[in-house]
């Protein structure tokens, strides 16, 4: 079964491909000639993925699902959610989201958070969405170098390691992408 992965995002696509079963041939958008960038503007996390995943199967006619993920903290009303991958005001630049993200939090003491991923999978023209959700808080500074996106900032709940203090077998057995994905997978294998 072949099935794209709508990210251009390497790290992600690497994550994302060691959890699924060989029998699926998982291709990302530079693999099918997609090199523009999907428009992701909905209002939430749970929309964005909708769009990707509807653009790639209308435009290529291929089956295909696509991610969105956010970081919702609690006391910056669920900031920077859907914003995430942009928060400091340009796309993808995770230092920059960090660096602001800890400078909103300064002095505030409840730092508890969520990372939640919504995958959305369109696959012949049906429609399913699954959702992950990893609870956790903000640490006062990064910590640890493997990863991306807000890992070294990010401390699941019930866990002494940040995200990227783990390894990506840790991350993807009890993080919000990884639980999204073994929904996904397990819809794939009925």
């Amino acid at each position: 079964m072949k099935l794209v992965f709508a990210t251009h995002n390497k790290n992600k696509f690497t994550e994302v491909k060691a959890m699924l079963p060989n029998h699926i041939e998982l291709l990302s958008l530079t693999d099918i000639g997609c090199n523009e960038d999907i428009p992701e503007t909905a209002e939430t996390i749970e929309g964005n993925a909708i769009l990707k995943a509807d653009y790639v199967r209308a435009k290529y006619n291929i089956n295909c699902f696509a991610d969105d993920t956010g970081l919702e903290v609690n006391s910056l009303d669920n900031e920077p959610g859907v914003y995430s991958a942009r928060y400091a005001g340009t796309s993808n630049n995770a230092e920059a989201n960090m660096e602001k993200l800890l400078t909103n939090l300064e002095g505030i003491r409840d730092r508890n958070a969520r990372f939640k991923t919504a995958i959305a999978l369109n696959m012949e023209h049906e429609e399913i969405m699954f959702l992950g959700i990893c609870e956790g808080e903000i640490t006062d500074e990064p910590r640890g170098d493997a990863g991306f996106g807000y890992d070294p900032i990010f401390q699941p709940r019930g866990f002494d390691k940040t995200f990227a203090e783990m390894t990506l077998t840790q991350k993807s057995e009890i993080g919000h992408r990884g639980k999204a994905m073994r929904q996904l997978i397990d819809y794939l294998s009925k």
